[in-house]
C-alpha cells in the first residue's frame, strides 16, 4: 500500500492518507518511537475512527506502554484545518485499547499526526510507571560509582581546589588537572603563560554560577539528568567555547528529541549559531517536511526579520525540495 508508511522525528510521527474512500480501512506500516513499535488504523463508517496500538511483540507484552500524546488531523495543502484532539494517557496494549471517533468528514488526502508527549513503562507487577525520557543512561560498575563519588566530594567540598572560577553572579572552586582534561581550551590557559595560569582564575562571565555549576557536574561525571535538560542551552554555549566535543554533542541530540512548534525557531537560530548539521536538519524537516511552518505562521514572519541571510537561503531551497510541483 503505497500510503502506508509513517514518517518519524523526535516525537513526531506523521501519516499521509493519499486517498481515502467513504467506506474503507487502512492500517498504517509499523513506525518506531521510543521502544515500541506502533501503528495507526483508521477506518470510515458514520465517524472516522483511528486507532493508535503498539506492535504485539514481546517488548509490547513485557513492558507495555503508558502512552501520554495529542493526535491531529488535517487536510493536505497550504490552507489545512486541523482537528485536534485532547491530550490523551492510555495504557496501549491492544487496538482496542484507544480509538478516537472524528466527527468530520476527512476524505481523499489528508494527514495525521500522533504526538507523544511521555512513554512511559507500565510494570506488570504493579509498580510506579517510570518515563523513557529522558534516560539515565547505562548503568555504571561500583568502582565507577566508587569514582565518582570521590570527584563529587572534590568539587563539592573543595577538596585542594587550585582554580578559582568568577560567573556572572559570583564565584566556584575547581581543579586544573580537570578542567585540562576535559577541554584542550583550559589546557591552553594553564600551559601558557597567561593570566590564568598565573593568578589560578578563569572568568566565566558569560555564564550563571548555577549553569556553570552544571558545566563543572558534567566534568567531574556528576551531572543530573535534570540539571543537563535545564540548563542544555547553556552548556552547548560553553561546549562550543571551550571545545568539550562530547557534551556539544549530548546538548544536539537532547535538543533534537523534543523539538515542537513552541521551540523550533529557536532551536533552529542555535543549531546555525553553532553549526549543529543534526538539530538544523531536523528543525527544516518538522517545518517543512512535516508541514509544521503553517502552525507558527506569526513567529515565522518575526523570526524571518531577524535571521542570518545565508539561514534564510537554506530555508528557502528546503521549500523548493518539499514543495515540488506534483
Amino acid at each position: 500500500m503505497g500510503d502506508s508508511r509513517v514518517e518519524t522525528i523526535s516525537r513526531l510521527a506523521q501519516w499521509r492518507i493519499d486517498n481515502f474512500g467513504p467506506c474503507s480501512y487502512k492500517k498504517s506500516d509499523p513506525f518506531k518511537v521510543g521502544i515500541w513499535n506502533w501503528h495507526l488504523s483508521i477506518e470510515k463508517n458514520r465517524y472516522l475512527y483511528i486507532r493508535l496500538f503498539p506492535e504485539p511483540s514481546r517488548v509490547s507484552k513485557e513492558q507495555p506502554p503508558l502512552a501520554k500524546f495529542v493526535l491531529r488531523v488535517s487536510t493536505s495543502g497550504a490552507n489545512r484545518r486541523p482537528y485536534i484532539s485532547p491530550i490523551h494517557e492510555r495504557l496501549l496494549r491492544t487496538c482496542e485499547d484507544f480509538v478516537w471517533p472524528v466527527d468530520s468528514t476527512f476524505l481523499g488526502r489528508f494527514i495525521i499526526d500522533v504526538e507523544f508527549l511521555d512513554l512511559k513503562i507500565c510494570p506488570l507487577n504493579g509498580g510506579q510507571a517510570g518515563s523513557i525520557w529522558p534516560s539515565d543512561g547505562i548503568m555504571q560498575s561500583v568502582s565507577a560509582q566508587n569514582a565518582l563519588r570521590c570527584l563529587s566530594r572534590m568539587l563539592n567540598e573543595h577538596i585542594h581546589t587550585d582554580v578559582t572560577i568568577h560567573t556572572a553572579e559570583g564565584t566556584l572552586k575547581a581543579h586544573k588537572a580537570i578542567l585540562s582534561a576535559s577541554s584542550p581550551v583550559f589546557q591552553s590557559m594553564f600551559l601558557h603563560d597567561l593570566r590564568e595560569k598565573e593568578s589560578s582564575t578563569i572568568y566565566i562571565e558569560d555564564m550563571s554560577q548555577e549553569s556553570c555549576m552544571t558545566l563543572l557536574s558534567y566534568l567531574y561525571g556528576t551531572i543530573e539528568q535534570e540539571d543537563f535538560w535545564k540548563h542544555r542551552l547553556a552548556l552547548m554555549g560553553a561546549a562550543n567555547k571551550y571545545d568539550i566535543a562530547d557534551l556539544k554533542d549530548a546538548c544536539e541530540d537532547s535538543l533534537l528529541e523534543d523539538i515542537n512548534s513552541g521551540n523550533v525557531l529557536e532551536r533552529l537560530q542555535e543549531a546555525w549559531l553553532y553549526q549543529l548539521n543534526k538539530l538544523k536538519k531536523g528543525c527544516l524537516m518538522y517545518l517543512f517536511d512535516f508541514g509544521k511552518i503553517y502552525d507558527i505562521k506569526e513567529e515565522i514572519t518575526n523570526f524571518f526579520r531577524q535571521a542570518d541571510r545565508e539561514l534564510m537561503m537554506e530555508m528557502f531551497q528546503e521549500v523548493l525540495a518539499v514543495w515540488k510541483p506534483v
